[in-house]
């Protein structure tokens, strides 16, 4: 199973006039537009390396309250971009009071890069939520955290992290090998839906793989076109990401983090699940009766609510 995390940009372009490349890049990739809700905004943060990366930002609704709403900056997950955020869980949050970030993922230096918008743009520490391998990419920004050999100021303090249907520290070889001992159907479909992309044609495998079996098929074309945009290049190099497996730990994380999976997540299994919350010694939170695209799925509400109320109780 190569599961690549993939977006909108193109990753090699000429130097002498990168960010001109970068944006026109851009704009002849993204033939499906995904449409702003209100009070959305869409940005671009220059890297360092010079090329934009996209930010869909929504802003907190003000509240009568002493209490501080901490900013959440969201990290998208293979064949997705900031877009998959924007859908339903930025209203939620931003109408809770949290300010929103979500972001869209291109190059090969990932949590660096989540580092450099935070570092920029970010005047609090946030809380990281991450999808899949966008969970992967946050497990990296704790571990530097706790790296003697960086500076303090390249990787800014967070709040802390929730990581939803994550691919686990050891990476999806773990997950890969149990399911073709013990689901062999299921281990060729996942290989063929994502290695082989064939959730971009397969209306029904593609319905399989992400959402589930009751959402609308009119639905699943719209988030399947939205995806085939945001996967035309790969973002992980994977040899580069074996080698540097499994996540290197963090003792005494000084912060709360949120391991939280899907019942019915046809990627990431139970065991995985379980594997992520004992590396950081939490209990794992498991919801029922959603897909692996938590945020997307037709109860997309129950992930938001499980966690609101975590954030609520971490800040007490």
């Amino acid at each position: 199973m190569a599961i690549c995390v993939s977006g909108s940009h193109t990753l090699f372009v000429n130097r002498s006039n990168l960010k001109t490349v970068a944006v026109l890049s851009r704009e002849k990739k993204m033939r499906v537009q995904y449409d702003l809700k209100q009070g959305q905004s869409r940005n671009f943060h220059e890297l360092p390396s010079g090329l934009s990366m996209e930010v869909i930002v929504q802003k907190g609704a003000k509240k009568n309250t002493n209490f501080e709403y901490p900013p959440l900056v969201f990290v998208h997950g293979s064949y997705h971009a900031a877009w998959c955020w924007a859908e339903h869980w930025l209203p939620f949050f931003s109408s809770s009071g949290h300010d929103c970030y979500a972001i869209s993922l291109l190059g090969q230096t990932h949590a660096r890069d989540v580092a450099d918008f935070i570092c920029r743009n970010i005047g609090s520490p946030p809380v990281l939520v991450g999808h899949s391998f966008g969970g992967l990419i946050i497990q990296y920004y704790i571990s530097n955290l706790g790296s003697d050999e960086l500076k303090e100021d390249l990787y800014p303090k967070l709040k802390g992290a929730v990581l939803v249907c994550s691919v686990p520290p050891s990476g999806n070889s773990g997950i890969v090998w149990r399911y073709i001992f013990s689901k062999p159907i299921v281990a060729f479909k996942v290989t063929r839906s994502l290695a082989a992309k064939a959730f971009q044609t397969s209306l029904s495998l593609c319905r399989e793989t992400f959402f589930s079996a009751t959402m609308e098929d009119h639905v699943v074309r719209r988030y399947q076109e939205l995806m085939k945009e945001s996967s035309r290049m790969p973002l992980f190099d994977l040899r580069k990401l074996n080698a540097s497996l499994p996540v290197p730990s963090v003792p005494n994380c000084p912060f709360e983090i949120l391991v939280l999976g899907a019942k019915d997540d046809f990627i990431v299994d139970a065991e995985g699940l379980k594997e992520t919350a004992k590396f950081y010694g939490v209990p794992p939170v498991c919801v029922d009766a959603i897909a692996h695209d938590m945020m997307l799925d037709v109860s997309w509400e129950k992930g938001a609510e499980v966690i609101f109320s975590w954030l609520n109780g971490s800040e007490k």
